[in-house]
């Protein structure tokens, strides 16, 4: 991996930018009233379980805008280390979240985790939200490594 400050920025926008499809994906499902994610249905009986499918899906859309303002912090990260190091550890536990949810996705729609549900009808809408996210998740770990390497703290006066 390059030590590129520019590779870092990219990576950073192209977090935001998967963090952004999220918000977008998640404001349409509340405006149709449905759980899940695109290309991911919900099953039936989860909907017993949210009392407001519409609140919580916008719930899930403020989520993906605060983790799109922390991929672009990455695009220059903060000069004072403490703020530095609080944006690269929620850049990582955003990646966790993220990375598990594409891990957990892929296994359903490739049918070995039935337990997660069932394989998706629409396989297309499917692939493209799993690009989406594995897209999402490589561009916040290229920031997140960039932002934390002792090279680029040196330059920005660290």
């Amino acid at each position: 991996m390059t030590r590129s400050p520019r590779t870092r920025r990219i990576g950073a926008l192209t977090a935001c930018a998967g963090a952004l499809a999220y918000t977008v994906s998640k404001i349409d499902l509340a405006r149709e009233g449905e759980l899940g994610m695109p290309g991911f249905p919900a099953p039936q009986e989860a909907y017993a379980q949210v009392a407001d499918v519409t609140a919580a899906q916008l719930g899930n859309a403020g989520l993906g805008l605060l983790m799109a303002l922390v991929a672009l912090l990455l695009v220059r990260p903060p000069a004072a280390w403490s703020f530095r190091w609080a944006a690269i550890a929620v850049s990582w536990a955003g990646i966790a979240m993220v990375g598990a949810g594409v891990v957990g996705f892929g296994a359903r729609a490739a049918g070995v985790a039935p337990s997660l549900g069932d394989t998706p009808p629409d396989m297309g809408t499917a692939l493209a939200a799993l690009v989406v996210g594995a897209v999402w998740v490589a561009g916040w770990c290229v920031a997140a490594v960039g932002a934390g390497r002792r090279r680029d703290r040196i330059r920005s006066g660290v």
